[in-house]
């Protein structure tokens, strides 16, 4: 019997400490497809994604950096959306900020070796730039229930700092029951004085990270439009799910537009990954939702976007737990205990 899913593809963030040997673990039959993503970064004078997989030490400060994170995230996600279970269609795919540009891969839009391109260079390109940071902020509490009210006052608050001279502070990420905030310093700052301490751990900065998906990042997105041409992407195999919901269907993709959103609108505007993961559950209604490696952190907040959406009847955390204990529908790839679900 066939199982729908949809696959959702990790940003940034996702390979820490313990996915270090990940290729190697899980992938070893696809070191020809690393390969050459190999060769496309020892053209540019840079390391090897499979010697940065490979190495026996990882420290954050080298592996949080746009540069070696993007890369070895890619190489990862797409390898793990390749090894899915025969019974397993794939009726729809998405991601979360830079995950966007590992779903035009896994969906057929560009080329494993022209999304490695896309990747790398932008990747190589805010890391050169590093324009800005990220902070992250939770508008629901342990429970998952939605809280409007909160989370208006928060973005009221985020136009109060922007309109300040001298501070830059944007909606980055909308992800499920969080806020991924993006500015200057100046405007970081002034959040962190504003709002308490939460959860022991936030508001909290995120190490090496740009002001992704703001205006700050618009001469990222330029030099990336010049190195990177509209002719690597092509028309998508499976339907593919932007960072505003929007669906581009296979057969029926302006692939010159697809190319304007990626390296224009996706860099330098928010990605409302909640909606792109609504979208899926109620467009597409799968029996799962796989989210590729590596880490698991992301499942998180798919799980809180299908709850702040009602999906299933779901109306808090405990709902959640409930039935995905019952019959797993959630399922990362990243972690061990779910990894043979998902495959073969």
């Amino acid at each position: 019997m066939t199982r729908t899913a949809v696959v959702i593809c990790p940003g940034r963030g996702t390979y820490n400490k313990a996915e270090l040997g990940y290729l190697h673990r899980h992938h070893a039959s696809r070191m020809q497809m690393f390969g050459n993503f190999d060769a496309i970064r020892a053209s540019a004078g840079q390391e090897a994604v499979t010697e940065l997989d490979g190495a026996d030490r990882f420290t954050v400060s080298k592996y949080s950096r746009g540069d070696m994170a993007s890369p070895l995230i890619y190489a990862a996600s797409l390898a793990d959306a390749q090894v899915l279970a025969d019974d397993i269609e794939v009726v729809a795919v998405t991601g979360n900020s830079m995950g966007w540009y590992i779903a035009l891969a896994v969906g057929g839009a560009a080329s494993p070796e022209n999304g490695f391109r896309v990747v790398n260079t932008m990747g190589t390109l805010m890391q050169d730039h590093l324009i800005g940071g990220q902070l992250v902020y939770p508008f629901s509490d342990d429970s998952w229930v939605a809280d409007p009210q909160r989370k208006a006052e928060l973005l009221a608050d985020v136009a109060r700092i922007n309109a300040q001279d001298g501070q830059v502070l944007a909606l980055s990420i909308d992800l499920g029951g969080m806020l991924v905030l993006a500015g200057n310093e100046e405007g970081l700052r002034a959040f962190e004085a504003s709002w308490p301490s939460v959860q022991d751990r936030f508001p909290m900065r995120l190490a090496n990270h740009a002001a992704f998906h703001t205006h700050l990042q618009a001469p990222v997105a330029a030099e990336g439009r010049t190195q990177l041409g509209a002719e690597l992407f092509k028309q998508p195999d499976r339907p593919l799910i932007d960072g505003r919901g929007k669906i581009w269907w296979p057969g029926a993709t302006d692939t010159q537009a697809l190319w304007d959103y990626t390296l224009g609108h996706q860099v330098t505007a928010a990605y409302d990954f909640t909606r792109a993961i609504q979208t899926a559950a109620r467009e597409f209604a799968p029996d799962l939702f796989i989210v590729t490696g590596p880490g698991a952190t992301l499942g998180g907040a798919v799980a809180q976007s299908l709850v702040l959406a009602g999906w299933q009847g779901m109306c808090d955390r405990a709902a959640f737990q409930s039935q995905q204990k019952a019959r797993p529908f959630l399922i990362a790839m990243g972690r061990e205990d779910q990894r043979a679900l998902a495959t073969t």
